[in-house]
């Protein structure tokens, strides 16, 4: 990597992934400085039906504040966000999030791509994004959206990923600036 691509200021981080990627999250949400000056906003694919909030889990692995959003939350920097289940999650101009129950898209709900590029048309060059483990291809061409916009965009490395289905399809499309194993991956969100 060279100097001056790791020192890019970016104004928010969107991390997408599916199947494969929780356990991902796990490594990468405690390892994440606690001086920041980005939105961490993280769309999972994952069933509605669960009891335990995702927020609750990961507020025990980082000093960070840790939110699950509604409807017209401002995001805030230095504050790790998801994407609530069974929502498409889309940003305003004033940085707030607009929550959407509209078809789903590549079978999914939350769709990583529509939060990309939700995200990508509002911060445009200050938006990175990174596009981890996952069975299908949601977040691909939205991944392709936010590079169109120059902003930053990252692919797990697919020899990595439990399910490589995700970062292929994103390859398939267009050259990402980095695609990474973890540790490269966490690195990265730390030089931002």
């Amino acid at each position: 990597m060279e100097k001056n691509e790791m020192k890019k200021v970016i104004e928010i981080l969107v991390i997408g992934g599916s199947a494969g990627s929780f356990e991902l999250l796990l490594k990468i949400i405690p390892r994440i400085k606690i001086d920041i000056k980005f939105v961490v906003l993280i769309v999972l694919h994952r069933k509605h039906n669960t009891n335990l909030s995702i927020s609750e889990l990961f507020r025990n692995k980082t000093p960070l504040p840790v939110l699950e959003c509604e409807d017209k939350d401002k995001l805030i920097p230095g504050s790790i966000y998801f994407a609530p289940a069974d929502y498409h999650l889309l940003i305003e101009k004033d940085r707030s999030v607009c929550l959407d129950y509209s078809e789903k898209e590549n079978y999914s709900r939350p769709s990583i791509d529509i939060t990309f590029k939700s995200a990508s048309d509002i911060y445009k060059e200050k938006a990175a994004a990174i596009l981890l483990s996952g069975a299908n291809k949601d977040g691909a061409e939205g991944l392709k959206h936010i590079y169109q916009n120059y902003g930053t965009t990252i692919v797990q490395n697919p020899n990595e990923a439990e399910i490589s289905t995700m970062p292929n399809e994103a390859l398939k499309i267009f050259n990402p600036q980095y695609v990474l194993k973890v540790e490269e991956i966490i690195d990265l969100i730390n030089n931002f």
